[in-house]
């Protein structure tokens, strides 16, 4: 039963993230069809993350209540019918209300279904497990761009969310089989806690889709010291509440606070290389978005081939000195995306976009495995939803740097000459510098570190080692 566990995992991590992939490339022609401009449509991206901001942290509290498997069947089920709601939407309120319901699905599927895997394997074999069930999350990202491009070239937008339902439902029915219901001890609700979080995450993401949307700085800056003071007054809350949603217990354990503070700084550059690539082909090359999303393809090949690698690199050289030098070849990758050109050898665009997904595999996999290494069963509901937050906020970061970056440059007369080509290379070597630096967050891992994960025993079998 446990062996379908990471295909489960996989098919919810990969419907999260083709569908945040693939909705942008068909904007313009819902906007057509619901009579919208363009420019309004962004609402429906918003309400999604909304949605996802909101509902993650309550995950864990609700799979402890109710049980992993009828959380995880709730939000599938939630998920696809979000996803038909949207195919039917005759007008754009609707299509945002739709994208609410989507996003609250979405919100439980993943951390529910990571949840399983650290509950049901062994820390041993729970690398191997991960490993399996985050390689349709790698890529989505890149396949959903060339989807949405055919669907809306060659059929219609709706197939954009009509996909997700024969998927839906084969998470549904592989869930209901094979997922174990594992409920927690924690039958407390912090009300407060959740309330703090809840305001601290929803002003973070609006802010940050404030910047992407080229808002006014002074909005940005307020939403965000609206989430500070949540913050600071979650903290003071957190000492007083015998069970928090988010235990100050948690960064006290050394490779889950080095994780979440690597994941958060570190996915800035590594999230916004892959959305600023398909930009820079069709913005700055001419390129179509069928042919953009053909040309991302080896980062998917990568992203596959890479990951029957990572375990046995992660064994050979320990997760500190992976994730040092791992960090610092996707920032030389980045850097090294300065040499394309409208004519480069397509070669040159396979083999640097194959680096860049093999390297952002590794260094998936080994952040979140290090990240829930050391967590004690009755903190692994708790951490897990904190870590599934802190990896939105990292992607919307990042994609928000990304594109506020390029936005800038291209308006410095006397840096880039409105050269756009410009603004996007200067853009990757600032970012590329940025992770390069990022990497010296996990010198701060000990050697030792996450050998529970990748022992062996002898006869080369995954046995249980305590630190």
């Amino acid at each position: 039963m446990y062996k379908m566990m990471p295909w489960i995992a996989a098919m919810a991590f990969f419907m999260q993230m083709l569908d945040s992939s693939i909705l942008n490339t068909a904007l313009p022609a819902i906007a057509r069809d619901l009579d919208e401009s363009p420019l309004n449509m962004q609402s429906a991206v918003i309400c999604y993350a909304l949605a996802l901001a909101l509902f993650i942290p309550v995950s864990g509290f609700l799979s402890d209540r109710f049980g992993t498997r009828n959380i995880f069947i709730f939000s599938v089920f939630l998920f696809s019918c979000g996803s038909l709601f949207c195919a039917l939407s005759p007008s754009l309120l609707i299509l945002d209300i739709s994208r609410i319901i989507q996003g609250i699905g979405g919100a439980m599927m993943v951390p529910v279904s990571r949840l399983v895997l650290i509950k049901s394997f062994k820390r041993s074999e729970f690398l191997a497990a991960l490993n399996a069930s985050t390689i349709p999350g790698l890529v989505g990202p890149v396949v959903g761009p060339l989807l949405g491009g055919y669907f809306v070239q060659y059929i219609s937008w709706h197939w954009i969310f009509l996909i997700n339902l024969p998927i839906g439902l084969l998470g549904i029915v592989a869930g209901w089989k094979y997922m174990p219901n594992i409920k927690g001890k924690n039958s407390f609700f912090d009300t407060s806690g959740v309330i703090l979080i809840a305001l601290a995450v929803v002003c973070a993401t609006l802010a940050i889709e404030l910047i992407n949307q080229n808002m006014k700085i002074q909005f940005s800056i307020g939403l965000f010291a609206v989430c500070s003071i949540s913050l600071i007054l979650y903290f003071k809350h957190a000492k007083k509440s015998p069970s928090p949603i988010f235990p100050l217990i948690l960064f006290k354990i050394h490779t889950f606070k080095i994780g979440i503070i690597g994941n958060l700084i570190s996915r800035l550059g590594i999230s916004a290389a892959p959305f600023l690539v398909p930009l820079l082909l069709q913005v700055a090359f001419g390129y179509s978005a069928l042919y953009a999303g053909l040309m991302l393809m080896p980062m998917a090949v990568a992203s596959f081939l890479g990951k029957s690698l990572v375990q046995p690199v992660l064994r050979h050289y320990g997760y500190r000195r992976v994730l040092i030098t791992n960090t610092t070849l996707i920032g030389l990758v980045i850097i090294a995306m300065v040499s394309l050109e409208r004519d480069s050898s397509i070669i040159l665009f396979g083999l640097l976009l194959f680096c860049l997904g093999a390297t952002n595999s590794l260094q998936f996999t080994a952040m979140n495995s290090i990240t829930l290494a050391d967590l004690p069963n009755d903190l692994t509901s708790s951490g897990n939803s904190l870590m599934a937050v802190n990896q939105q906020l990292a992607i919307s970061f990042g994609i928000a740097c990304g594109a506020v970056l390029v936005r800038i440059f291209s308006n410095l007369d006397e840096v880039t000459d409105h050269n756009i080509t410009m603004a996007f290379k200067i853009t990757f070597v600032v970012l590329g510098i940025f992770t390069c630096l990022s990497g010296l967050i996990f010198r701060q891992l000990y050697p030792e570190d996450g050998r529970n994960l990748i022992s062996q025993s002898n006869s080369d079998s995954s046995t249980v080692r305590s630190k």
